[in-house]
């Protein structure tokens, strides 16, 4: 009688591993000159972005500036009137019963930007961005002459331009404007020294406009 073997398999013994596929090469890692042309172009975008309106604003309000002859909407109101009896005290005047009182009565608004006060007059003077007002008042009985000058919105930008009764908080964004448009221009720069084609024109083109711009500094100086 023939016997059959039987092989029997331990399912408890370890199956053979596949072979790991081989890993793939490392990257190599990219010239320095290569990641600084990366990294300066992607500062220069994302900075151009971020300062695309600050740029447009400034340019704009340069040409507005350079015309005040454009200030077509100018206007300048004549208004008098009396204070309240609590506008002096035995100090003097009481410049805050004064400002509110020209606020509430004739929408006088801005920031207070000077005050004088003698035996004869006193006078307060509201300065913002395209407007003024000024107040000039009778010590003896209380009576004020006020003139509002209104600029009106090329006056208010031309304001805003050169940071004019703004207030710190425009201030502020002049300054970082100015860092913005500082590195958006060193930046630009630096991609220009990785056109190879185009880079000696430029450099020539920028080198042109430059001595232009001392000659005419030099004209008018």
């Amino acid at each position: 009688m023939s016997s059959i073997a039987v092989v029997s398999r331990d399912e408890d013994a370890p199956h053979p591993r596949p072979e790991p596929a081989s890993a793939p090469r490392a990257r190599r890692q990219r010239p320095l000159r290569l990641r600084v042309h990366s990294l300066l172009r992607w500062l220069h975008i994302y900075t151009s972005m971020v300062s695309l309106l600050v740029v447009l604003f400034f340019a704009a309000t340069g040409v507005t500036l350079n015309h005040p002859a454009w200030l077509a909407a100018e206007r300048t109101d004549e208004i008098s009137g009396t204070l309240p009896a609590t506008w002096k005290t035995p100090k003097g005047i009481d410049w805050l019963v004064v400002a509110e009182h020209l606020r509430a009565a004739h929408g006088v608004h801005g920031t207070v930007a000077d005050r004088r006060e003698d035996d004869r007059e006193g006078s307060l003077t509201f300065r913002a961005p395209g407007y003024s007002a000024d107040a000039f008042i009778h010590v003896r009985d209380g009576s004020y002459k006020l003139t509002v000058s209104y600029q009106g919105a090329v006056g208010v930008l031309n304001d805003l331009h050169r940071g004019r009764d703004a207030g710190g908080a425009w201030a502020w964004l002049i300054d970082v404007s100015g860092v913005f448009l500082v590195f958006l221009s060193l930046t630009g720069l630096g991609l220009l020294f990785y056109l190879r084609k185009v880079r000696l024109k430029a450099l020539l083109v920028m080198a042109g406009g430059a001595t232009v711009v001392v000659v005419l500094a030099k004209l008018v100086g």
